[in-house]
């Protein structure tokens, strides 16, 4: 029975439409999907349709938030949230927006300091995601201007750094906030590398979290062992996925990793009880 909670589609930087995504899905013999483009559930309605041409298969609405920290990004998984929340939708559109902008007058501001970054190269590495710090710190390590990503922080645009540049933003505190009081359950993205994970769990459960990650694309045993701890140490709901996009994860396909059955009714059961609809 296989199940996979962190998918993208063309809504954000994956490869395959939302309803080629459901198609493959269908095709694999899947149990349940979950549509998680980043900073975008354009997708949702699109694959919703799809999936009601195979009831056999369930699918969850998703999306995967990037809230702002000083490295770059903390990713934030929402399962069943309201595509049609027009609340949701505005504030998605504004930090795509931000980010953007942002990241623009940063590029103009490494111009000023001798560092000429290309802002269409900027867009391709982004491959249709929402644009972040990331990026521009990608390009300026494929310009030689930096040895390795974390010096494109530290010298020039993290926070308080000459070409740092402020944002429309949302913490990963707002993140979580924002997909609970929109119908959401805010899940921790691919948390193995995140460092004082223990203390980021107990700073976001009071908001809403209510998951993380653990049987994520490639974790090793060693890797899933330890979050299962984590997990059952915070009350948390055990998640995973393949973070499929199609493009840059070579040899990995919707479904590549064990997600138990019971992580799908432990989020259904918790969703009913906050007399939440589940769409499909």
């Amino acid at each position: 029975m296989k199940i996979d909670l962190h998918i993208h589609t063309t809504a954000s930087d994956g490869r395959l439409s939302p309803a080629e995504v459901v198609r493959r899905a269908v095709e694999l013999r899947m149990h349940t999907i979950a549509i998680t483009d980043h900073d975008s559930i354009s997708g949702i309605e699109e694959a919703l349709t799809e999936a009601r041409r195979n009831p056999q298969l369930m699918l969850i609405p998703g999306v995967e938030m990037g809230a702002d920290v000083p490295t770059g990004e903390m990713h934030i998984l929402g399962y069943f949230v309201d595509p049609y929340s027009t609340r949701f939708c505005r504030t998605l559109e504004k930090l795509r927006n931000s980010r953007a902008t942002r990241s623009r007058k940063m590029v103009d501001r490494l111009a000023d300091m001798g560092c000429q970054l290309n802002w269409e190269h900027i867009l391709s590495i982004a491959s249709g995601a929402s644009i972040g710090r990331p990026h521009v710190a990608q390009a300026m390590l494929e310009r030689g201007y930096v040895a390795v990503l974390q010096e494109a922080f530290d010298k020039y645009i993290g926070d308080d750094s000459p070409a740092y540049v402020e944002r429309e933003k949302l913490g990963p505190i707002q993140t979580v906030e924002l997909i609970s009081q929109t119908g959401g359950l805010p899940v921790l993205a691919h948390p193995a590398e995140t460092e004082n994970l223990d203390s980021v769990i107990e700073e976001l459960k009071p908001a809403g979290l209510v998951g993380i990650e653990v049987f994520y694309k490639d974790y090793d045993e060693q890797t899933i062992t330890r979050l299962v701890s984590a997990a059952e140490k915070h009350n948390l709901i055990p998640c995973g996925g393949s973070d499929y996009h199609g493009f840059e994860d070579d040899g990995n396909d919707i479904g590549r990793c064990d997600v138990p059955l019971e992580t799908v009714e432990r989020l259904i059961a918790l969703q009913k009880e906050r007399g939440q609809d589940l769409r499909n």
